[in-house]
């Protein structure tokens, strides 16, 4: 085992209280706390005078104490601790919350070294709670220091402590990964030392330049990782070709709608993929209710017809159900036996499906991740479909395809990424759109408000109850927080179910319920026998239920704009003209703005672009649910340039015929293995 593996707990100053403490901000291993990228930096190498400082912005000042410092006790608990200062060009007064101890430290006529953020009001310049030293002439360090995101109990000078620790002792165990002839090209440095620089730069530039160097060599490790899981299919040697079947037209022309521009498009590039002598792997993008699953039934019924089994897996039960009914109310007529497999299906109904499937009697087969166990064969697979597919990982999308001889594969996902960056996380798929939704499909008003109209709110819902629509109330917490002042699903249910809505058939829903729990209660939601639903994000992915026409998202600031989108959806299934309500608290110009957005758009795809603008990727997704490594360093909007070059070398690399074998690029193997390697037994490279 690497000693980059060892744990925090072992670092000297931690113990296993702060280990604990330190896990909470991803922190277990002396190697997670080297790659630890700080919030921000303080840059107190140069001394400024008070009449020259920026308001609202943190500065280094040499000052003198000019008078006896004042406490003040305006309440009980809270004392205030005020000194005048000045220096050559101005004066100020420097103020302190719940630190008395400091006043016998402050001597008038000394000087000091202080540094905080300069404020000015009506009373003049001041500098609330700010950090401090006497003054002599040794004690300047002109030092960068590092800022750290924190967690309860751990100080960000524990953390410079911690990083000072690491950096001393295990430092020396980094390797270069990158070869020779590309970080001379880039002009890069030994990656220890751009590490170093990273956490103490020597300069605001040395800074920049180390973090461009890390997050060039994350993202051309990842681009190699995908590069090769997409060439390793398409240089599969067993390979399927199923040209498109002339029934196909004549299935098209029986449906009882009109597929849109976009699903025609989308329909013949799949098509024409499975006309060809290579595997298809594509990723199917389109919003809520833009038809993908039409499209993934012509692709299905094109397998049958050329003589092969087709398979669509799906992260739920009660999505791998909806799916089966669609599917069998699609093919029927067309002399195509539909199976259903999960989880939780009987011994004997689970045995009666797999005999079937062996031996092919079966065509089509719907199921949730059971489809990708060791017991499931195929006669002969010859089209993977995954929905949703960032609720599964690279490897079980691989597991389902490997359950044929190369067959072919479409990814399904509801949630509209930008195109430059679904290129990233989805590098070993071709990508399709469905960037238009069928005609007459009715627009979701959508309303922010504040927590004062929620009893207008209720008595809305009950209005639209009494006509026969159901409702989801959705929350950000499963249960109360002392710490967080938001709502939570078990809080708001037990409120309402015994006072506004005492009429109503209402119910709870959240993720720390068994997978038979959420099920049987969102087909009892679908079948019209539960009228609300006080759920978290777990039915963001859900049910079709035409019959709901409210969504009421309570303290929507909480939310991504994606996921609000995604939460909207849910509704506006059928018939019914459909409501999205956002209850917003927060007043910051950010949140009215993301309000705003939601409020002037149903387009998933430009939401998603605002959300990336607006709050970056981290925040937007985080990329391992999407079954993509996390990035430590990079990030994919600011690094678009530092990107593209490594999308760049990344395909001159995997263009060489030996690059999989030589010297050269060994360590960049085994990092991509360590990326993608999963504890699965499968690795890229053996």
């Amino acid at each position: 085992m690497s000693v980059l593996s060892t744990s925090v707990q072992y670092i000297k100053g931690v113990g296993p209280k702060k280990a604990y403490r330190l896990k909470r901000i991803g922190l277990e291993t002396v190697e997670d706390v080297l790659y630890y990228l700080p919030k921000d930096y303080e840059d107190k190498r140069k001394i400024s005078l008070l009449a020259s400082g920026t308001i609202n912005e943190k500065g280094l000042y040499k000052v003198t104490v000019s008078a006896r410092p004042i406490v003040t006790r305006p309440r009980k608990g809270l004392t205030i601790l005020k000194v005048h200062i000045k220096d050559s060009s101005s004066e100020a007064h420097l103020i302190w919350f719940n630190q008395e101890y400091l006043r016998d430290k402050l001597i008038p006529g000394r000087e000091y070294l202080v540094y905080g953020k300069l404020k000015k009001d009506s009373y003049g310049l001041q500098i609330q709670n700010p950090e401090l030293k006497p003054w002599d002439d040794k004690n300047h360090d002109q030092v960068i220091t590092p800022v750290y995101g924190l967690t309860e109990g751990i100080t960000n000078k524990d953390m410079i402590k911690i990083v000072r620790f690491v950096l001393d002792n295990y430092l020396g165990s980094i390797r270069d990964i990158l070869p020779e002839n590309i970080s001379s090209k880039y002009g890069f440095t030994h990656k220890r030392d751009a590490i170093l620089q990273l956490h103490f730069p020597k300069s605001p530039k040395s800074m920049v330049k180390a973090r461009n160097q890390l997050a060039f060599e994350e993202l051309l490790i990842l681009q190699l990782g995908l590069l090769r899981l997409k060439k390793d299919s398409s240089q599969s040697e067993s390979s399927i070709i199923m040209p498109k079947h002339s029934l196909i037209d004549v299935f098209i022309d029986n449906l009882n709608f009109n597929l849109t521009g976009a699903q025609n498009r989308v329909l013949e590039e799949i098509l024409n993929d499975m006309g060809k002598d290579n595997q298809m792997n594509r990723l199917v993008q389109g919003d809520v209710g833009s038809g993908k699953t039409i499209v993934g039934i012509v692709a299905m019924y094109n397998a049958v017809l050329n003589g092969y089994q087709a398979t669509m897996m799906a992260p739920t039960e009660i999505l791998a159900t909806q799916h089966y009914e669609t599917l069998v109310d699609a093919f029927r007529g067309h002399d195509i036996n539909v199976g259903f497999i999960s989880g939780n299906q009987s011994k004997k109904e689970k045995d009666m499906v797999l005999q079937g499937l062996k031996e092919g009697e079966i065509d089509v087969i719907v199921g949730t991740h059971a489809l990708i166990q060791s017991d499931v064969t195929f006669k002969n697979l010859g089209l993977a479909i995954t929905d949703e597919q960032h609720r599964f990982g690279v490897r079980q999308r691989l597991s389902l395809s490997d359950k044929g001889l190369s067959p072919d594969v479409i990814v399904m996902t509801a949630t509209p990424i930008p195109r430059t960056l679904a290129l990233i996380l989805y590098g070993d798929l071709d990508i399709s759109i469905i960037d238009e939704l069928p005609p007459g499909r009715q627009q979701i008003k959508t309303y922010a408000v504040d927590s004062s109209m929620e009893s207008r709110i209720y008595n809305f819902i009950i209005s639209q109850i009494k006509e026969g629509r159901q409702a989801y109330i959705v929350c950000p917490l499963i249960e109360e927080s002392e710490k967080l002042n938001a709502v939570s699903a078990e809080e708001l249910f037990e409120k309402l179910k015994d006072g506004v809505f005492n009429q109503q058939r209402v119910s709870l829903l959240h993720g720390r319920m068994s997978q038979k729990n959420k099920d049987s209660i969102m087909m009892e939601f679908k079948n019209g026998n539960i009228d609300v639903i006080i759920s978290t994000t777990v039915i963001e992915v859900g049910v079709n239920v035409p019959n709901a026409s409210i969504m009421l998202i309570m303290n929507a600031e909480r939310f991504g704009l994606a996921q609000l989108h995604q939460l909207r959806g849910r509704v506006g299934r059928g018939a019914y003209q459909s409501h999205c309500i956002l209850v917003n608290n927060s007043y910051s110009k950010l949140s009215r703005e993301r309000m705003r957005i939601m409020q002037s758009t149903n387009d998933g795809f430009k939401i998603s672009e605002k959300d990336l603008e607006l709050r970056g990727p981290g925040e937007f997704f985080g990329t391992r649910q999407h079954g993509i490594p996390e990035l430590r360093i990079a990030n994919l909007i600011r690094d678009i340039e530092i990107l593209k070059a490594a999308q760049n070398e990344a395909i001159n690399i995997i263009s060489e015929e030996d690059w999989d074998m030589g010297e050269e690029y060994k360590e960049i193997r085994e990092s991509i293995n360590g990326l993608f390697y999963n504890g699965s037994d499968e690795i890229i490279f053996n």
